[in-house]
């Protein structure tokens, strides 16, 4: 058993143009775990030159061609040494995240793993980024379209999946020859950190990967620096905001992906006894930390009553505990601004009318912050727990009578990450993914995922899709050239001597 004795802070150092870059305390920020209430890990608060250097150095490894010029063979050969590196530390790795972000070490091994995955996969594409060629505009034509490298990419990521996130942007922007520098989240940098020891470990040249690390003004640097081409951030859709307009000062391209309110819409005849399960994995996973989470249930009327009971007898067994333990099914919310947030909302869904059904308090517990998985019923469409991303472990069930209900349901909030339909129906599962506007629908079945199917939003859940062979299309430029053969024809200005 995981005592707090045996928990010991480590300290990390960014990677800048290949150097371990180390600080004096007095200018580090240290991470708390926010299960135990102990310090986990010291890092460095980056200063204004240190992000300078950091995007020169990716400027420089990307304009000399050290890793853009390497042919698609080597680069995925080094992708593939970053992957069998993270499975030959996988432990450390997801020991690291529990302790920083408080999810159970049972569901951080699993990320662990898929992020291993995300780098075999992204190795894929370093062999298979193509362009097109057009043979058809003429004898005297040839026309290529080509796909090259953007340059340098600027890598902000979230809090609540760290190693996972940024092994869904930085594979894939390196697979096509670009440069990165990485910028996780104060909160939860050390996988992050670590991940650039196993970079360096597998022979990528020096500048090609950076990491700072910092509070939001890093990131704020790195969004407005005119030598990076691409920003790509996960996280809020408010922050989301502000770094594409601090990206529109300098014209770079932008990829997000930010929030959701997602459904799992439930229909009579269903597997009920798969959705019931579903709907609280769906919620409860990551401790709701998720911006593809569960957080809406819409059920049929003519089922809700008793689906609802099971889902709240089901959801009342879930393990809530310190997440180095492995029976741990839900750990410790990963702020106390994010336990603020969870409060404040479930309170004002009970204000304005929604039943509680269980949950809705912090749990007691000598140390840490844990939440108790909530259901709120009765909830309306119009309600901010109906149409706010509340990021915890906090279920909004609301009630329809149609299709065109539940559509309609679906679609009123401003996101439009994904949605779940369960139905033995084949016509209304078509329809109703058909007619939801969201990245991803899954049909009986709920957040599982794979790295050759693309993700990202609608609306306000962001620009532009991760994962899959579409995931390049961020990091990359079409350039066309025009290839002419054979004498110029119909000169503009005839030759001397002609009419």
């Amino acid at each position: 058993m995981t005592t707090v004795e045996s928990i010991q802070p480590r300290r990390y150092s960014m990677l800048i143009d290949g150097e371990r870059i180390d600080a004096e305390d007095a200018r580090r920020f240290t991470r708390t775990s926010p299960a135990h209430d102990v310090v986990v890990g010291a890092f460095i608060e980056a200063t204004t030159d240190e992000v300078d250097r950091a995007v020169q150095a990716a400027r420089t490894a990307f304009d000399d061609g050290r890793w853009s010029g390497l042919p698609g063979t080597t680069r995925a050969r080094h992708l593939r040494r970053v992957a069998a590196l993270v499975e030959e530390r996988a432990e450390e790795l997801a020991r690291v995240e529990a302790l920083e972000s408080g999810k159970p070490i049972s569901q951080a091994r699993g990320e662990v793993a898929a992020t291993a995955e995300l780098w075999y996969y992204a190795a894929t594409l370093a062999q298979h980024a193509y362009g097109d060629s057009h043979n058809a505009l003429g004898s005297e034509y040839l026309g290529l379209a080509l796909r090259e490298p953007a340059g340098v990419v600027g890598i902000i990521t979230p809090w609540n999946f760290p190693l996972l996130i940024v092994s869904q942007k930085l594979p894939f922007a390196l697979a096509v020859g670009c440069t990165a520098v990485v910028k996780p989240s104060q909160l939860t940098p050390g996988t992050t950190l670590l991940l650039g020891e196993l970079v360096t470990a597998a022979g990528l040249p020096d500048g090609v990967v950076n990491i700072i690390t910092g509070k939001g003004g890093v990131g704020s640097q790195l969004s407005e620096h005119p030598l990076v081409d691409v920003m790509s951030f996960t996280g809020s859709t408010e922050v989301g905001k502000k770094v594409m307009a601090a990206a529109a000062q300098t014209l770079k391209r932008v990829e997000l992906e930010l929030g959701g309110k997602n459904p799992q819409v439930v229909f009579p005849g269903a597997d009920l006894d798969a959705a019931v399960d579903a709907v609280v994995f769906g919620v409860l996973f990551n401790q709701g930390e998720c911006c593809n989470s569960g957080s809406r249930l819409l059920v049929h009327r003519d089922i809700a009553d008793d689906f609802v009971a099971r889902v709240v007898e089901k959801a009342r067994r879930v393990v809530v505990g310190d997440p180095l333990d492995d029976r741990t099914k839900v750990g410790a919310i990963a702020s106390q601004e994010q336990l603020d947030t969870i409060e404040r909302l479930v309170g004002e869904g009970v204000t304005a009318g929604a039943e509680l059904l269980l949950g809705g308090h912090r749990l007691p517990t000598s140390a840490g912050r844990f939440y108790a998985p909530t259901v709120l019923d009765g909830v309306t469409p119009d309600m901010s727990v109906a149409d706010t991303e509340i990021f915890g472990p906090v279920l909004s069930v609301l009630r329809f009578d149609s299709l065109d209900e539940a559509v309609s349901i679906t679609n009123s909030t401003p996101y439009g990450l994904s949605a779940g339909v369960w139905t033995r129906d084949v016509d209304t599962a078509v329809e109703y993914a058909r007619r939801t506007r969201a990245g991803t629908v899954w049909v009986n079945c709920f957040m599982d995922g794979f790295p050759e199917l693309s993700f990202g939003g609608y609306g306000e859940s962001g620009l532009g899709r991760e994962l899959g062979r579409h995931a390049i299309e961020a990091f990359t430029e079409l350039k066309s050239v025009v290839v002419h053969t054979g004498p110029r024809r119909n000169p503009w200005i005839p030759a001397d001597g002609a009419n």
